[in-house]
Parts: structure tokens; sequence; C-alpha cells
């Protein structure tokens, strides 16, 4: 099993509460508007994951920007957004102003992708934590890099 693909879990995690213990997921737009909308093409994988993990799902506010804008255009709206924030499932304290010259930097390593703002705080986020996991839908996770050249850990539906 090649390097990059022992880091990503396709299915949700199994672990016991004791095992995922100091594990931070982050969550990205993808995941979360796929648990939301029951149109969306990952909502079954998105669904079985949010049982499986345990609260809190940590974020940014860009990505909470994209997943209201799209939950909006799909006729979901941000009401049920708003309400895992209110429960505290979801919960961000990363802020871009904050990381400024860090975000401005990987946007610019990853200019031939191109890298959103989004994805670039989560990638500093994964920076910043150590023992964590990016929830995402989103291919790219697998070339961004933390911390230079580390691999990010993911929890994606897709296999390498």
């Amino acid at each position: 099993m090649s390097a990059v693909a022992s880091r990503v879990r396709k299915t949700c995690p199994r672990e016991s509460p004791k095992n995922m213990a100091g594990i931070r997921v982050l969550l990205d737009t993808g995941p979360l508007v796929a648990y939301l909308n029951r149109a969306d093409q990952y909502h079954e994988w998105a669904k079985r994951c949010w049982t499986a993990l345990h609260d809190p799902l940590w974020t940014c506010e860009s990505v909470l920007s994209e997943a209201i804008f799209v939950l909006q255009s799909e006729d979901v709206g941000a009401t049920p957004v708003l309400h895992l924030l209110e429960l505290g499932i979801i919960r961000w304290d990363f802020t871009a102003a904050g990381h400024w010259p860090d975000l401005s930097r990987l946007i610019r390593k990853y200019a031939d992708q191109p890298m959103s703002l989004a994805d670039a705080c989560l990638v500093r986020m994964a920076e910043l934590t150590d023992r964590c996991q990016v929830f995402t839908t989103d291919r790219d996770f697998l070339v961004y890099r933390r911390k230079g050249r580390q691999v990010i850990p993911l929890l994606a539906p897709f296999a390498i």
C-alpha cells in the first residue's frame, strides 16, 4: 500500500471514542453540504461518517461561507449550518486574518491547482494540529502538503 493510500480513510472511523481521543477532525465544505443535502452524491457516506465521528468538528470561516452559499443555491438554506454551530457540533477557532502570511504562502505554492481560501485554511489548520484528519470530498487534498512535505491524513469517500 502506498504512503498516500495509507493516509486516506475511505470508510468512516469505527474506533472507540478512546482511540479517537485527541484526533481533531477538520471539516471541509463537501462533507458538510453532503450531510445536509439529501440530493448530494455523497449524502449517505457523509451521514454515516457524521454518525461515527465525535463532536466537535472544527472548521474555518471560509468553509462556513462556502457551505452556506452552496446550500442556499441548492434550496436547503443556511439554517441547518447555523443550527450545527449553535449546538457546538461544528466549531471554529481559526480566522484567516490571523494566519494571512501562511495562507498567502500556501495559495501561491498551489497556484497550479488552484487552491481556494477554504482549502488553504484547512491545510494551515492541519499544520497547527499534528493529530488531525481532514474530512473532505476534495481530491486536491491528495496533493496538498502540510509543513512542507508531510501528507495530510484524510477522511474521504474516494479510493486511491
